[in-house]
């Protein structure tokens, strides 16, 4: 929804992946654009067709989905091949920024772990899925997430805590136990405090502020795990 994703999820089965995305924020969905990495098949088209969006972009669509949402008028459909864009464009007063594409995969090998407590196995499949998810919400971005679901996400705020803060008032589903994917570093202990009081239990992050050594011993003193990734997003 104007370029930043409300819901996200994924799943072997199609529909159901739709389903959990949806979960995450119903009310956000109304009227969005969905994209799919699948050709949509008929189970999927037909929930589609029970919820009012704008357009949906997918690879491809099975012959019983164009029949299914043929009927919604309005509904425009894309068909978009798999990115591979290797540069992003932003036009300026008098020309252009160029840069090259935000395209690094989560290593967890590469990954720190900073706390006293690592990460659970469930914690670390929440993390990789949410910091997938954070690359393509507007900083500051946070990203509540569960494995292969989003749970509440916070874009585009000027501080970071307050991107916690919406995350989580947005959450329809419950935030105990979800993990906390931060696009950049979280410049003071708050954010994670705030994160930890709604229920959040795990943190991704880049690192890379001053205040790092505070907010890992906060992290510590709540008895969360967080990761550094040592690489940002920063989607703007």
């Amino acid at each position: 929804k104007h370029t930043n994703p409300c819901g996200c999820a994924e799943h072997a089965s199609l529909a159901e992946a739709y389903r959990a995305a949806l979960e995450c924020d119903p009310i956000s969905a109304y009227g969005g654009v969905l994209g799919f990495n699948r050709e949509l098949d008929e189970e999927t088209a037909r929930r589609v067709a029970q919820t009012f969006v704008e357009a949906i972009a997918a690879p491809g669509y099975s012959p019983a989905a164009r029949e299914v949402l043929g009927v919604k008028k309005q509904l425009r459909l894309l068909s978009v091949a798999a990115g591979a864009d290797l540069l992003v464009v932003k036009s300026i007063t008098g020309g252009f920024l160029v840069q090259t594409a935000d395209q690094a995969k989560l290593d967890r090998a590469a990954t720190v772990v900073k706390t006293r407590r690592a990460p659970t196995e469930r914690e670390w499949s929440a993390m990789e899925f949410g910091w997938k998810v954070a690359k393509h919400v507007k900083s500051n971005a946070i990203v509540f997430a569960r494995p292969g679901q989003t749970v509440g996400v916070g874009a585009g705020q000027m501080s970071r805590v307050d991107s916690v803060k919406i995350a989580a008032m947005k959450a329809v589903l419950p935030l105990a136990g979800t993990v906390v994917a931060s696009d950049a570093f979280f410049p003071f202990p708050d954010g994670v405090e705030e994160a930890a009081k709604h229920g959040a239990t795990a943190f991704i992050q880049p690192g890379g502020s001053v205040k790092d050594a505070e907010v890992i011993a906060a992290a510590d003193r709540l008895g969360t795990a967080m990761v550094f990734t040592g690489v940002r997003h920063f989607r703007h």
